[in-house]
This record gives C-alpha cells, structure tokens and sequence, in this order.
C-alpha cells in the first residue's frame, strides 16, 4: 500500500480515536501490526494533529480565558489546567528517561482496553450514585459571565487528572482523555462535559510538549531513522481534521449520555483481539 495512503488511514484512525474513550495509540498499534510500523515520533506528533482540533473547537472558551484574565475564575482554572500538565510532566518525563517504549505486541493493549472499560462502567455508577445522593446538577454552561460558564476543578481534581495521563502514556490503551475524563469524574467534578473539556484543554499544552519532545529526541540522535516527513503531514492533517468532528460530536454526545457504548466497544475489543491475536 502507498505509504501516503497509509498515513491517511492512520491520520483519520488518530483523529476519530484520539478523544473517544477508546486509546487512540492502542488503535494505532493494532493498525500498524497490519499496515506496518511508524516510529514513535510519528505515533506521538500525529496526536498534536488531533489536538489541533481542540484549538479550533474551543477556541472563543480559550479567548475568554486570555482576555479574562484579571478574572479570578479564569486565573483559577488556568492555574488548575497548569498544575495538572505540571504533575504529568514530572511524573511522566522521568518514566520516559528510563526507558519507557510503546509495547511491540498487542495483548498489552487488549488487557489496557479490557480494564479500561470495565473501570468506566463502575466509576460512571459510583458517580451518579454519588451525584444523586448530593444532587449535583453541575454543568459547562457557556452562557453569561466567564466565572459561571467554567466549571468547578479542585487541586485534588488537577493532580488526578495529571496523574491519569501518566498512567494512559505508561499502559497504551488506556486512553489519555479517558483517563482524564474519568479521574476528573470520580475526584469529583461530576459532569460528563465539564470532566471532557477538562481533559481536552489539558491536552494541548501535554500532547505539543510531547511533540516537541519527540523532535528533540530525534534532532539529537544522529542514529535515528530517516521520517517520512510528507507522509507524517498527511497524518497530522487529516488527525486534525478527523479529530474536529469528533470532539464537536462528543462534546454534545455526553450532555445527555452515558460513556457506556464506548466501554462496551473496549471489552469487546479487547476480547477480540485476545482470541484472533493471542501472542502477537
């Protein structure tokens, strides 16, 4: 197959998994184990496509939050989004130094996938439970001033959140915005759109240092294999294009649904791959 085209198929596969509760970099392994194998800058520079998205989609939330920001609601939340990306970065950044590589074999990913969605299903139960014995009917509302449109993120909130994106980049298939959505949910902000914005505005400034690392990664090792820096284009792009649709569909999915369908489609995956792949 045209390695363009390839890098398409990859490019659109990043986007539409990068923010559904479903691994995009799982996806991305299982794809490669049949189209072939990119590089880790590849698989990690693609994902700043997608998140190129969250840009675009939540742009006029961002220019609330720069022109607003004598605002003390704004100051919080961006301080709060700040010490989340803090703790993910000192965390996950020594854990990279050590050594840390994406796994050559897909059962790692099956069982990620597997107790991935078992964890939604009962940390979605614990919050409603908890939600309806408190009432909480806290929500993005994106109307009026820019402290009543922004929901409320504790300090206890933002270092889960963190610390959520270390464990989906230590075991791929996990899902770095279910782990962030999740943790957010379960250290208590309780709505489905506030946790997923959360979790999408923290992946801008987590996935460009990513990238960037990656970069400097390769600009330093002489070693390093020659990228195919057309076809990497190809797949930013259409990640970034991909992943627009997505997190506006999302966004409006979760108003009034459960993530229920996704942690199903992650059990049933992960079986799958368990049975027709064993030891690959």
């Amino acid at each position: 197959m045209n390695d363009l085209l390839i890098a398409l198929l990859l490019g659109v596969l990043e986007g539409l998994t990068e923010f559904l509760p479903v691994s995009s970099t799982g996806h991305l392994l299982i794809a490669q184990h049949w189209l072939g194998p990119e590089s880790d800058l590849f698989n990690i520079v693609i994902q700043s496509g997608a998140i190129l998205a969250v840009l675009l989609v939540f742009r006029a939330r961002l220019w609330a939050l720069a022109t607003g920001w004598r605002e003390r609601a704004a100051q919080d939340y961006v301080l709060k989004l700040g010490v989340a990306f803090a703790v993910t970065a000192a965390v996950g950044l020594p854990v990279r130094k050590l050594g840390w590589e994406l796994p050559e074999t897909v059962w790692p990913v099956a069982i990620a996938l597997i107790l991935g969605g078992i964890a939604m299903i009962l940390i979605e139960r614990v919050v409603e439970a908890r939600a309806a014995r408190r009432a909480v009917t806290a929500d993005v509302n994106n109307s009026g001033s820019l402290a009543s449109s922004l929901p409320a993120v504790s300090w206890n909130i933002a270092i889960w959140v963190g610390l959520a994106q270390v464990l989906a980049g230590v075991f791929p298939g996990t899902s770095r915005s279910a782990a962030a959505i999740f943790a957010a949910m379960l250290a208590g902000l309780a709505s489905r759109p506030a946790a997923a914005e959360f979790a999408f505005l923290l992946g801008i400034p987590t996935m460009f240092a990513a990238s960037a690392y990656a970069l400097l990664e390769y600009a330093r090792n002489p070693a390093a294999p020659r990228e195919d820096w057309a076809a990497l284009a190809v797949a930013f792009t259409a990640a970034a294009l991909t992943g627009f649709v997505v997190v506006r569909w999302l966004l409006a999915y979760v108003k009034s649904r459960r993530f229920t369908v996704f942690a199903v489609y992650r059990i049933v995956l992960g079986l799958g791959l368990l049975l027709f792949l064993p030891g690959q």
